[in-house]
Order: structure tokens, then sequence, then C-alpha cells
């Protein structure tokens, strides 16, 4: 407003005339986030109105810098600033206040958004930095702070719907048998369908910012639980070759066959025996006949009997020893299963998690 140019309206006819800019001085007001040179194209002429009113129509084409916190990406919302100053006046020769009320701005400026771009317009507010230094000796500023929001459908159908599908589908190989090579060459292929996914998904993932984002995570535990193949690689080992295994030891045995199999619905169960009973077998002694004969037949058939209990022993103890390596046997195919079966149960608890949190955060998201 310039206090020596005004009129009367009603004897000049008129209310506003426009006027080359040349002849006026015009205050340096710029935006303190520029970061390249205005490029948009500039009005000659600025309007007078007869109440000393001075209007510019000054168009700017900003490219700023924002402080984003992507932690919640694409589900995020930002808010940007934009600082209007001068840089040679201080406050004492130059006040800056916001030309309209904040509600104004921002329903014309949804009004003239046409295009539908990443980001949708939330709100725009205003706020004039108040300094408190009596002297006027400083910079008067006017801050408009930019609420947004990222348009997160395709996000969601380009990067977490693939990414559960996958996820799923490693869960229900789980079903198939443990001992069969079918599992570890199925999620091989998984590892390897989801690690070229991540590769071509890449550019649509954020670079910058102060956090890292929640859903980085959420595709680098996925790749973590498909790594599970080396617990497959175990389990199989276990089932094939528990028989060359040494006994399980205690603390195993107690952790894991008592504590977590019961945990994981798989208590210890006895493993029944399938040998022959030992009492039985030594109701087959040789008895002697009442008979009278030679002494050569009564020395031949005491030898008999002897080597008769000799052998039973030896079988007894061979009986005995494949008892025990077929227990130890068993006990370490049922640590495989009871493994196999917790891991099952981490993974359906980590997918049941992480899809809750991303549904709270996208509902949370579109209700702001």
């Amino acid at each position: 407003m310039s206090e020596f140019i005004s009129w009367d309206p009603v004897q000049c006819g008129m209310d506003k005339i426009s006027l080359p800019k040349e002849k006026f001085w015009l205050p340096d007001i710029v935006i303190n986030e520029f970061m390249e040179e205005n490029k948009a194209p500039s009005v000659p002429y600025i309007y007078l109105y007869s109440d000393a009113r001075v209007h510019q129509a000054l168009p700017v084409r900003v490219v700023s810098s924002c402080n984003l916190d992507i932690y919640t990406f694409p589900f995020d919302i930002q808010n940007c600033s934009l600082t209007f100053n001068s840089y040679m006046y201080y406050a004492m020769e130059i006040k800056i206040f916001p030309g309209r009320d904040p509600d104004i701005i921002t329903a014309s400026s949804k009004n003239v958004m046409t295009t539908r771009g990443e980001w949708e317009l939330l709100d725009i507010s205003a706020q004039k930095l108040v300094n408190n230094d009596e002297s006027g000796l400083y910079i008067d500023m006017v801050a408009f702070y930019i609420r947004v929001r990222r348009r997160s459908t395709m996000y969601v159908v380009t990067l977490l719907l693939p990414s559960c599908f996958l996820i799923t589908l490693d869960l229900f190989s789980f079903l198939l048998p443990p001992q069969s090579t079918d599992r570890a060459s199925f999620k091989m292929t998984l590892i390897l369908g989801y690690t070229v996914f991540l590769l071509i998904m890449n550019d649509l993932l954020p670079i910058t910012g102060n956090t890292i984002p929640l859903i980085n995570v959420f595709f680098s535990l996925c790749l973590v639980l498909m790594d599970y193949l080396l617990e497959t690689i175990f389990i199989t080992n276990l089932l094939s070759n528990s028989s060359d295994f040494s006994p399980v030891p205690q603390w195993i045995r107690t952790l894991f066959l008592n504590f977590l199999g019961c945990l994981v619905c798989m208590p210890q169960r006895k493993r029944r025996s399938n040998g022959p009973d030992p009492e039985k077998t030594n109701n087959c002694d040789v008895k002697p006949t009442t008979t009278g004969g030679s002494v050569v037949e009564d020395k031949a058939l005491q030898e008999l009997m002897s080597l008769s209990h000799v052998l039973q022993a030896i079988r007894s103890e061979v009986e005995q020893q494949q008892q025990k390596g077929n227990q130890s046997s068993w006990e370490w195919m049922q640590l495989g299963f009871i493994v196999d079966r917790l891991l099952f149960g981490l993974y359906i608890v980590f997918i049941s998690v992480s899809f809750i949190t991303i549904i709270i955060v996208w509902v949370n998201a579109s209700n702001q």
C-alpha cells in the first residue's frame, strides 16, 4: 500500500489502473526454500487501486527443499514450508502479513489443481514468525505450511500386494514334507523370484529422508524369512542322517523335546520296541536229557549248552544296542519336526503382525 497514490473513483470513473512496474519501487520478497532459479514468465504491469493498494502479480515456479519423514511410506504425510521474507530490508522498513485467510488459500489451491499426481493437498496454514526484538533490526517473515499426502494406491498394488502374495506362498511351503527335496527347490525358486522383484521395484522406494522406511524393514524381514532355506537343509539333514548321529544331549532333550515339543503341540512319545523279548528267548535253553549215555555225549551236551548261553548273551547285547540306536535316531527326527513346527508358528505370527500393522497405518493415513 502506498500513501502517495490514491484518488476518488467516482470522479475518475475507475477504481484501478495498470502501469509498468518499472515506474515503481518493488520489495525484494523471496522464498528461503528456493532450490532453483525462478523460470516463470514475468508480468510487466502492476495494478493500482483507488484506496492506495498496489497489487503485483508475480508468477513463481517453486522448486523447494522439504525435510521428508518417510517412516510410514507409502502412507506418509509431509509438512513442507515456504518462508517469505526480504533480504535487504529490516522489519522496521517492511512488514509482511498473509494476504488471505488460510482456509480460503487451501480451497482456491485445490480448485486450481487440475492434475492428480503422486501427492494430494490436505491443507495450507500460515504463521507470522514473531520476533520480540523491539529495535526492529530483524527480518520480518511469514511462513506457509503445506500438508500433502502421498497417494498410496499404486505402491500398494505394485509393492505390498505382490510381496504379501510371495510371503504367503512361502508360508504354504511348510505343508510339504520336511524330508522331501521338493521343499528346498520350491523355496529356492521363491527366493530367486523375490530378489528379482525387489531389484525391479527398487526405483519406487524412497532414497531420501532422515529415517529408514518401515516398508524397507518389512521387505528385509520377508527376505530373511524366505532364507529359511537353511532351516530346510538342516531339518532334511536331521531326518536323513539321524541314524549316524550320537545320542541327543540331555539339555537338547529337555529344551526341545520336552518344553518346545509341548509348546508346539508335539509332546515326546516313547518309541515302541519291535525286537523280541529277551525273557522269552531265555526260555529256549537246551535242557539235558535224563536218559543214560556215555561220558563223551554228556561233555558235548554241556559244551552246546554253554555255547547257547553265549550266543543268547551276544544276541541280547546286539538287540539292546540296536534299540538304543533306534531311540536316538527317533529323537533326532522328533527334534527336526519340532523345529519345523516352531518356525512355522513364528512365520504365521510375523505375517499376521505385518498385515495388521500395514492395515492400521493405511487406515490412519486415510483418515487424516
